[in-house]
């Protein structure tokens, strides 16, 4: 079997699933743990419109400094390198309370979706002061 044909049947599931998936009404783990991914990237998405938006604000910011006091903008790059960090940790963390188990990818969605919605709503906090 070559290799081409092994990846299309590998991507052909989670296609189907795409297409098929309820989140509303999903019920099957499969489905639970597709739909929490789902959320955790759209999530993801709007966090990186946030701190985008956050960083064009620092960068005016330290554009108005003299260039000894500038530094704002490497301050949010360096903070929101450790939040990932910080993210994906405390998540896998929690995922621990269904280790080894099917729904331990769905326990790590959920808690990324959550802790990035969180730090969403920080960063839009810093952009609507200026």
């Amino acid at each position: 079997m070559s290799v081409r044909l092994l990846l299309l049947l590998a991507v052909l599931p989670g296609a189907a699933l795409a297409q098929d998936v309820d989140c509303a009404n999903a019920m099957a783990q499969v489905e639970l743990t597709f739909c929490a991914e789902q959320d955790w990237m759209a999530a993801d998405a709007d966090l990186n419109d946030a701190y985008q938006q956050a960083r064009g604000v620092l960068q005016t910011i330290d554009a108005n400094l003299p260039a000894a006091q500038r530094g704002a903008d490497q301050a949010l790059r360096d903070g929101q390198r450790a939040w990932i960090t910080y993210r994906d940790q405390a998540c896998a963390a929690e995922g621990y309370m269904m280790h080894g188990g099917s729904a331990e990818p769905l326990v790590i969605y959920g808690c990324r979706a959550r802790l990035t919605e969180e730090r969403t709503e920080g960063l839009r906090m810093l952009i609507g002061d200026y």
